[in-house]
């Protein structure tokens, strides 16, 4: 009987532990696909470099919800680096650019905004529930704990995204699409495939830092491209760069700066405190073989 008993209970735990596994990869998949929504429409109403300065929010939300849901310590210094690049995206609000192609007007600036915004905040959930998922769910210290979230988390962001199109009918408008195309059918086909090639090589970065490290030091890596995504967009879409932008870019640096410089901090008093053991634990066997001689 004993047996028996503690099989039906190993055999529960794993089928519990699988629907919770299941759980976690539906809901940082739809996540995934919500923000992937919310930033398609932001980027059809912004310019790159706007948008891309906006997306410096991201870690301030990403602070916000590692403190609630992993304990995150949030001190003076990354405090100061949320605020800095928290306000460098508020400041892009009061911009009154408009993308010459595509004229957009005042409300679609303002709703590529709010969903930029918003996407912000989703993508900084899904990486603190990232996080949390793999220190209460997938315990497994392996790599191939990361490549199983990101195969099905993209499995069911992509599902989104399908059941999204064929709902809204707009299957029917791809080949149009891709006729219309200005660069021609193959270099159609080749943008969609390298912006997944290079979606899923951030994707195993991103989520390989948050397994070793955490969330917010995840995302504070990616901010370290936002500042270049500007003044390449100026170099090749020829975007305009404005006095509000140099000073929203400006104060994105500053808060990264900020944010690696807790992180040196960090990492010296690590260093100290692991060095006052080993400098102790050379002179014990010493002394206790000078006692024993002497004995």
């Amino acid at each position: 009987m004993s047996v028996k008993t503690h099989t039906t209970t190993q055999r529960d735990g794993k089928l519990t532990s699988l629907r919770n596994r299941a759980l976690v990869y539906i809901v940082l998949g739809l996540l995934v696909g919500a923000a992937c929504y919310l930033y398609s429409i932001g980027l059809l109403y912004l310019p790159v470099s706007t948008l891309s300065l906006i997306c410096a929010s991201q870690l301030a939300f990403t602070a916000f919800f590692s403190y609630l849901l992993n304990s995150q310590k949030l001190t003076p210094i990354i405090l100061n680096s949320l605020f800095l690049l928290t306000i460098s995206s508020t400041l892009l609000a009061f911009n009154n650019e408009e993308s010459d192609s595509k004229k957009v007007t005042k409300g679609e600036y303002v709703k590529g905004f709010v969903c930029t915004v918003g996407a912000s905040a989703g993508f900084g959930l899904l990486l603190s529930l990232q996080q949390l998922a793999f220190r209460k769910v997938l315990k497994k210290q392996t790599f191939s704990e990361v490549i199983n979230m990101i195969i099905y988390m993209s499995l069911v962001a992509s599902c989104v995204s399908v059941v999204g199109l064929f709902a809204s009918s707009e299957w029917k408008t791809l080949s149009s699409e891709m006729e219309n195309y200005k660069l021609g059918k193959v270099s159609y086909v080749m943008n969609l495939v390298w912006t997944a090639v290079t979606w899923q090589v951030f994707s195993i970065g991103c989520t390989g830092l948050i397994f070793e490290l955490s969330s917010l030091f995840s995302n504070a890596i990616s901010a370290l491209g936002l500042p270049v995504v500007p003044i390449l967009a100026v170099i090749i879409f020829h975007d305009k760069m404005n006095g509000l932008k140099v000073i929203s870019m400006i104060l994105a640096i500053w808060g990264f700066v900020s944010y690696v410089y807790q992180q040196y901090l960090d990492e010296t008093n690590l260093k100290k405190s692991n060095e006052i053991p080993t400098t102790e634990s050379p002179d014990r066997p010493e002394a206790e073989g000078s006692s024993e001689q002497s004995k």
